[in-house]
């Protein structure tokens, strides 16, 4: 198992892997969502990679209906 942070992503292996294959990870996941947290990669039963990730919510803003009643 391998733990490192890049970037300030925490990125959890269940495998030995390289600082690059790390990285390439993260540029994978941040390319497609916006403030992500964490990644964890596992290896599956296949022999295929299972990329799971954390991100923060979006904003929102509280509108208050007025129905005058």
């Amino acid at each position: 198992m391998r733990k490192a942070t890049i970037d300030g992503i925490t990125v959890t292996t269940d495998f030995d892997a390289e600082l690059k294959e790390l990285e390439n990870y993260v540029e994978y996941v941040t390319l497609r969502v916006d403030d992500v947290t964490d990644i964890n990669v596992v290896t599956c039963d296949d022999g295929l990679i299972d990329v799971n990730y954390t991100a923060r919510g979006q904003k929102f803003e509280r509108i208050r209906r007025i129905t005058g009643k």
